[in-house]
């Protein structure tokens, strides 16, 4: 296991954090027509555990040293990492960098989008998320239906800038990656099984299935789309492998522990209504396998996540690991 406290994971998750809201604050607009941008900016910018970003740049730190490693002994000639980030310099490290903060404030602007949708009359009827008023309760529905849409616009926005600024091969990746995870194979999909399956008792297989799409989807695009941050030949097949492994348990003890707060936190903790899924005859895993085999599962679940992790290969993924950790023990 990896020595997370000698690692001081939470001044690292104190800078990284620093960064995203400083991003999110110049990205998402306020002086848009009609106040669209003030509800775009409720939404986003309202609180929140920020997990999916904070997965996106521990994922581009833990490869780092190995695209240094690879642009040491490239083919080109050139000796040492480049550091300048120069336009143009498709592996510069700073530019890599600027790309996986793209791509972490991108991530967090599909997941607001996804809670502004979910939260609505039409979907899971939700009056309270983070502590405060949902957006359809604050600025009305229709608002929140464009808010939403406003929000996952913006999110490829700002994956596509100038490619003086990030090269287009990492632009298409990333694309790639979270139109995926957000689509009809990814939340979207997710959430339709979701509202079908009210009423009905899945297997634990269809739990998961519905759930890898829902929730866990997100979370692995977050953590491959910080990793393709990098050269070419840094994010090897190993490497890949293993950090798909970690996204998926992870993406799954992540609704895992969901499920178990929903049942033993409450309102106040959590920031948003509890027992609604029992209430609404919603299957989850604390209904399938009960307190303790869902808490059973979730730690099994965790521990393969840091086996994945062991398994890369990396010189420091104790970030991943910290957030890994972070995800079990939560409390809302």
């Amino acid at each position: 296991m990896h020595d997370v406290k000698a690692f001081e994971l939470q001044t690292w998750t104190h800078q990284q954090l620093e960064l995203i809201e400083n991003a999110l604050m110049q990205w998402v607009p306020a002086d848009t027509k009609a106040h669209l941008g003030e509800s775009m900016r409720y939404a986003v910018l309202g609180g929140g555990k920020r997990l999916r970003p904070l997965l996106c740049l521990a994922a581009r730190q833990s490869i780092k040293s190995q695209d240094a490693e690879w642009q040491n002994h490239d083919s080109s000639g050139h000796q040492g990492p480049v550091e300048s980030g120069e336009p143009g310099d498709s592996y510069g490290a700073l530019a890599m960098d600027h790309a996986a903060l793209r791509a972490a404030c991108a991530l967090e602007l599909i997941h607001a989008y996804s809670l502004v949708h979910d939260d609505m009359p039409c979907m899971d009827d939700d009056v309270l998320r983070r502590g405060q008023p949902t957006v359809h309760v604050q600025f009305g529905q229709a608002m929140a239906l464009l808010c939403g849409d406003a929000l996952q616009a913006l999110a490829f926005e700002l994956l596509t800038p100038s490619e003086s600024l990030v090269p287009a091969r990492i632009q298409a990746s990333l694309c790639r990656y979270l139109s995926q995870a957000a689509g009809h194979s990814g939340m979207a999909g997710g959430q339709a099984i979701d509202l079908s399956s009210v009423g009905f008792v899945l297997s634990q297989e269809q739990l998961q299935d519905m759930h890898a799409k829902k929730t866990g989807a997100l979370l692995h695009a977050s953590v491959m789309m910080g990793a393709s941050c990098s050269g070419p030949q840094a994010f090897s097949p190993t490497i890949q492998s293993a950090f798909s492994t970690y996204a998926k348990a992870l993406g799954l003890a992540f609704q895992v522990v969901d499920d178990i707060l929903d049942v033993v936190s409450d309102t106040k903790t959590l920031g948003k209504t509890i027992g609604k899924d029992a209430a609404n005859g919603k299957p989850t895993f604390v209904s399938l396998l009960g307190l303790e085999g869902a808490q059973s599962y979730a730690h099994a679940l965790h521990q393969e996540a840091q086996d994945a992790l062991m398994g890369a290969g990396l010189k420091d993924v104790r970030a991943l690991a910290g957030l890994a950790d972070l995800v079990i023990k939560r409390r809302s």
